[in-house]
């Protein structure tokens, strides 16, 4: 579905510089500072319209989220969400960036855990690279998240499910949990869900990664 653009949107991230991070890169290895605390950082590769982003920042005050998005629109989405809320999320912040960018914007370890929900599968070969989930992006995650932290994936494309179980194997990850549904297995009430998964679950099962990079 081709995204449509909103002419606004970047005057709209301008307007909201209370949660949104405009100047990403220069706060390499001070995103504790923006937050005024030493609380884990934990990011959302590709939030969308920010309903888990949103819901876990409300849920667990004593984590900062930061929820990143490349396409200012979709951002706009989450704006949205946050001004109808009328609540001050202290432990949430957005920022439009890309994936590729991330070991400019976040320090050696600095990140806690990564999440990637549903992110987009490219199913043609030819651009298997862009996968989130892609020998391209996994150096990045690794040189970001803490020596503990966790990288998980959430989706409900099988091809994907399983590309990303032999690119993980392939890297040398540490499985630490696979799920194969989701949302019929015992010991994952606490999920909490994005605006995707609430529409597509229905249709199929969702899986569910949680990995760690091995030590040096």
């Amino acid at each position: 579905m081709r995204l449509r653009n909103n002419p606004k949107a970047n005057e709209i991230l301008e307007n909201h510089k209370e949660f949104v991070v405009l100047n990403t890169k220069s706060h390499k290895g001070k995103w504790h500072e923006i937050f005024g605390d030493d609380h884990p950082i934990y990011i959302e590769i590709g939030m969308g319209k920010g309903d888990f982003i949103i819901e876990n920042a409300k849920k667990y005050p004593d984590v900062n989220f930061i929820g990143i998005e490349k396409f200012p629109s979709v951002l706009v989405g989450a704006i949205k969400k946050i001004d109808d809320i009328g609540e001050n999320l202290s432990n949430l912040r957005l920022m439009k960036e890309d994936a590729l960018e991330l070991t400019d914007v976040f320090d050696c370890h600095e990140v806690d855990r990564i999440y990637l929900n549903f992110s987009d599968p490219w199913p043609k070969k030819k651009h298997t690279k862009r996968r989130l989930t892609s020998e391209t992006f996994l150096p990045i995650y690794k040189e970001i998240l803490n020596i503990s932290g966790e990288l998980i994936l959430k989706t409900d494309n099988r091809i994907l499910f399983e590309y990303s179980l032999l690119s993980f194997q392939h890297y040398g990850l540490n499985f630490e949990d696979v799920c194969l549904d989701l949302h019929h297995s015992e010991g994952y009430e606490d999920n909490i869900q994005t605006e995707y998964e609430r529409k597509f679950s229905p249709y199929g099962p969702i899986y569910r990664i949680v990995t760690t990079f091995k030590g040096e």
